[in-house]
């Protein structure tokens, strides 16, 4: 009977200390984005809060705050910083004030050098991407975060426009709101751009203030009413087909989570990656549609003397940068080296995506939705 009674509490003992770690204390973390409430970017920063709650059992309880209720739209990284935030979630490149290198990490013009999200995700988990993010805005910006790649809010559209563009100099004396090193490329091209955060593009049309805007396209651009101000949506663009943004906590904050909630945040970031995207796409293709029915925007194909144009500029752009700043010539070398050695690998495995595309659903005039459209005015 004592050998019973030893044993039972020996094993008592054993699982006390499990016990305590799975009930471990619940933290209340406040996290601030960059995105208006109604965006779906806002619906991926959802996703990942909610995610990390059912990873640690209630034990981390995010709030996900929308643009401006703690503080402005493009102040997040720096509350952050000062602990007036947990965390935020926006895109590297509206930091480009505090350096260019910045822009590197949102997944810059190109790809870049024509990676996909899969392999720019590569870069960042196999070429070590991550680790110099890291170190960029500990290091290069004595910035006191931690950060991690969120949404995948790219192929972008080229943008809105209340005149058709036949080609690049259509560009010229456009007054067009454009962020990060995106708004030098399209400077370049004779672009008048003008900065401001998501939430201010369509009164700054509506008052004339611009004359055309870059958003991200699809559902989005339909969220935030440009097919109400703009008639002419041109699709693709070269400046964020693999933009990738970003979500991160005051290192502080980071270090006093235990091991298992660190866990937890690293699955729920690639969790979220996933769902929200394959969402993300279905409610694009019906945000075209919408658009085309409903609003009678007018979508398309960007000319190709533009993209060509984009790519070239960037090229200086990012020329003109490496020159200029040491980080951003070792990030960008770094993309180069991967990019060249994944990508024409995967060339050789991968069809071009139009070929079955073409071959299945033919776009009438190139123009994206043409063929719905046409389908939609006959029934009317």
């Amino acid at each position: 009977m004592r050998m019973r009674t030893v044993v039972i509490a020996a094993i008592t003992a054993a699982s006390a200390p499990m016990g305590a770690q799975a009930q471990a204390p619940a933290k209340s973390i406040k996290m601030q984005s960059t995105w208006p409430a109604s965006n779906t970017l806002q619906d991926h920063f959802r996703i990942f809060a909610e995610r990390v709650d059912k990873l640690t059992q209630g034990t981390l309880k995010i709030e996900a705050l929308p643009a401006g209720q703690i503080v402005p739209a493009f102040e997040v990284l720096d509350a952050t910083n000062k602990k007036v935030l947990d965390g935020w979630h926006a895109i590297s490149y509206y930091w480009v004030g505090k350096s260019p290198a910045a822009a590197l990490f949102a997944g810059p013009p190109g790809g870049p050098f024509g990676m996909d999200h899969m392999d720019w995700l590569g870069w960042l988990y196999v070429g070590g991407g991550l680790q110099m993010w890291r170190d960029f805005y500990q290091n290069d910006l004595k910035l006191n975060v931690i950060v991690w790649p969120a949404h995948p809010s790219s192929p972008q559209a080229l943008g809105w426009f209340k005149k058709p563009l036949k080609s690049v100099a259509d560009f010229k004396g456009l007054k067009c709101r454009q962020t990060g090193l995106n708004a030098e490329v399209y400077a370049k091209l004779g672009q008048s751009v003008v900065n401001m955060a998501g939430g201010e593009i369509v009164p700054a049309a509506q008052r004339g203030v611009i004359d055309c805007a870059e958003w991200v396209g699809g559902v989005e651009d339909l969220r935030l009413g440009l097919p109400g101000v703009f008639k002419y949506h041109y699709t693709p663009g070269m400046h964020e087909n693999n933009s990738v943004g970003e979500l991160g906590f005051n290192l502080d904050v980071w270090k006093a989570f235990t091991p298992h909630q660190q866990e937890a945040v690293n699955s729920a970031v690639k969790d979220s990656f996933i769902t929200w995207i394959t969402q993300w796409q279905k409610q694009n293709a019906d945000a075209i549609e919408e658009m085309i029915k409903k609003h009678g925007v007018q979508i398309r194909r960007t000319p190709p003397d533009i993209l060509l144009a984009s790519l070239k500029a960037w090229d200086e752009v990012a020329a003109e940068n490496s020159a200029k700043n040491p980080t951003f010539k070792k990030v960008y070398e770094s993309q180069r080296e991967y990019a060249a050695k994944v990508v024409p690998a995967k060339r050789y495995m991968f069809p071009p995506y139009s070929f079955a595309a073409n071959y299945y659903w033919p776009q009438e005039s190139g123009a994206p939705g043409a063929a719905a459209a046409k389908k939609a005015a006959g029934k009317q």
